[in-house]
């Protein structure tokens, strides 16, 4: 049973992965190949050539997505964005869902300063547990100004295996460690759980690292005494 548990394990280990890999990329095609309904009927593949070609419909999103990316990226463009969001603001619960996917989105792929900028270490729930967290701004509001820290550094903390849900924190720079790692090294170190550990390329020496984690350190010390 043993030699059977073994050989079986190693097996599903190929064909489990592969199988969900294909499935995704199945899934993904078909799910785009749903764009070429957009075409007028005697345009497409099936009309034209006689039958239908698998994937079209991804060359078909994508150079839809780049077209619609040059004219807002314009004025003209942005102004008639700002005149459909308005519009879609008047809608109480379009304007929700929305809105709420667009801020994640330009958190995720924009580049701007409402995006994830820096990856940070960051003691939670309790000093001695570690957590990973992004930078969101390091703007100064009412809530920052008051808390009496000279540097205040936004945080968003993600949850796992959903990276869009989490919660905000406002820390002090002095009690966070930033990190080497990519924003996409750690989205997937936080998606997958802690499995997928990126590989560690230093940008600083030891002697620039190693500050930041004894001020942590002393701070924790002194919110214990």
């Amino acid at each position: 049973m043993g030699i059977f548990k073994r050989y079986l394990i190693a097996g599903l280990l190929v064909w489990l992965p592969l199988g969900v890999t294909i499935a995704a990329l199945l899934f993904l095609v078909n799910f785009f190949d749903r764009s070429l309904l957009l075409l007028p009927e005697h345009y497409r593949p099936e009309a034209l050539i006689g039958f239908n070609i698998p994937g079209l419909g991804i060359v078909l999103s994508l150079a839809l997505i780049l077209l619609t990316g040059m004219l807002v990226a314009n004025i003209l463009g942005s102004k008639l964005v700002k005149l459909w969001e308005s519009f879609l603001a008047q809608i109480p619960l379009v304007r929700s869902i929305y809105t709420a996917v667009k801020q994640i989105a330009e958190a995720v792929f924009g580049s701007g300063e409402q995006t994830f900028q820096k990856v940070y270490l960051i003691q939670y729930p309790r000093n001695g547990l570690w957590t990973l967290a992004f930078q969101t701004s390091k703007q100064k509001g009412e809530a920052q100004s008051k808390t009496g820290i000279n540097e205040v550094v936004n945080l968003f903390v993600p949850t796992t295996p959903n990276p869009t849900s989490g919660f905000f924190i406002m820390a002090s720079s002095n009690e966070i460690i930033e990190l080497d790692m990519s924003v996409d090294e750690a989205l997937k170190m936080v998606i997958s759980g802690g499995v997928v550990v990126p590989p560690w390329h230093p940008k600083h020496t030891d002697s620039e690292t190693t500050p930041p984690l004894l001020a942590v350190e002393q701070n924790s010390r002194q919110n214990e005494l």
